[in-house]
């Protein structure tokens, strides 16, 4: 097994932070420019991030860029973008490698076994995954998509068993002459939370992005299917607080990381029954660290103007703004590594509002 190592945020001195000012372009740099990109001083020991899917992920992808470039301004200076593939013509200087292979199946990667090699040749410790428009768009069961994500799971931990993995709910689909392609995500999307929640490990979490709610085919994309400028904003906003989330924990290895006494939860939303004014839920807590959790608290910002209202296996108290804090009751919040449980839910909901949604985050108690 190669080395294991630990990356925390790092805090910029005065000095060190006009110096890296300093070093970034004044305006847009495109890519036959030659220019490099913006970058701190490199660790010995950078975090590799591979971002793996099709087209939208490689062809131009420009929401890497976007999401590059957010994780420096944060200061997480210690990553590397990974992949076979090279940078395909974004405006903005970044980090260009990736695994966005335009027009590929997941299955047919799955099937195929193209996985391995491209993971040999990067050793990724964290995935970012969009991946399965094309086989929505040919017509690809929910079934035959999820059991190929399970294969690329097992491959990725077969290269490293503490593996990372973020997964999106695909962004919206609505190409012309492919009327029935926006109900398919919307059922592929409604079962990646719970294969997530199967397949996650405390050793190797798999953690779900909602790349699809709140995205507009019409106005952040240029064709129904790939992100425009517009989009690429949006996808790189979802990706962060995830992928940022992670840097912060750190890679397994270094003192402080999971595996060394530190406790960390994931929150999962799930939508039970919704009614008009209303819906019912399910928020599943999982300890995803080595270490055991004693407590957890979890946020929950309702969408749409959503305001919960009750509340059980769990204790409530809800800000102004709506955004509600469930902290565990008295049996349900000590949880072992990988184990989990589950507080539900009831929210009224302004009339209008579309589909039932919430920003779920989690903070584990030593």
């Amino acid at each position: 097994m190669r080395g294991l190592r630990f990356l925390r945020l790092r805090t910029l001195t005065v000095r060190g932070l006009l110096a890296t000012l300093l070093l970034l372009p004044l305006g847009p740099v495109f890519a036959s420019g030659a220019a490099a990109a913006p970058s701190a001083e490199p660790s010995a020991t950078p975090v590799r991030v591979m971002p793996l899917g099709d087209s939208i992920t490689g062809s131009p992808g420009c929401w890497r860029a976007v999401l590059w470039n957010r994780l420096l301004n944060a200061g997480h200076t210690d990553i590397d973008f990974v992949g076979t593939l090279r940078e395909q013509g974004c405006a903005l200087a970044h980090d260009g490698d990736n695994e966005g292979h335009g027009g590929e199946l997941v299955t047919r990667v799955a099937d195929q076994d193209l996985l391995p090699g491209r993971l040999a040749a990067t050793r990724p410790d964290i995935v970012v995954m969009h991946f399965g428009t094309n086989d929505v768009w040919s017509g690809v069961s929910p079934d035959r998509i999820l059991a190929a994500y399970t294969k690329l799971v097992t491959q990725m931990r077969a290269s490293d068993p503490d593996m990372r993995v973020l997964v999106a709910q695909l962004i919206p689909l609505n190409p012309a002459g492919c009327g029935a392609c926006a109900q398919r995500v919307t059922d592929l999307n409604a079962r990646i939370p719970a294969w997530a929640e199967a397949t996650s490990t405390g050793r190797s979490p798999v953690t779900v992005v909602d790349q699809w709610r709140g995205f507009d085919t019409a106005t952040d994309t240029y064709d129904g299917v790939h992100p425009n400028a517009a989009g690429d904003e949006k996808i790189a906003a979802r990706w962060f607080p995830a992928l940022s989330a992670l840097l912060e924990e750190g890679v397994p290895g270094g003192p402080g990381d999971p595996g060394d006494g530190d406790p960390v939860c994931t929150a999962s939303f799930r939508t039970v029954a919704a009614w008009q004014g209303g819906y019912q839920a399910e928020v599943t807590v999982r300890n995803a660290s080595a270490a055991p959790v004693s407590g957890w608290t979890v946020t929950v910002a309702p969408t749409d103007g959503a305001r919960l209202t009750q509340v059980w296996n769990g204790t409530l108290t809800t800000a102004a703004d709506g955004t509600a804090k469930v902290t565990n009751a008295s049996w349900n919040g000590a949880l072992a590594p990988g184990a989990s449980t589950a507080f539900g839910l009831v929210a009224t909901a302004p009339a209008g509002s579309t589909t039932p949604g919430a920003d779920v985050g989690c903070t584990a108690t030593p």
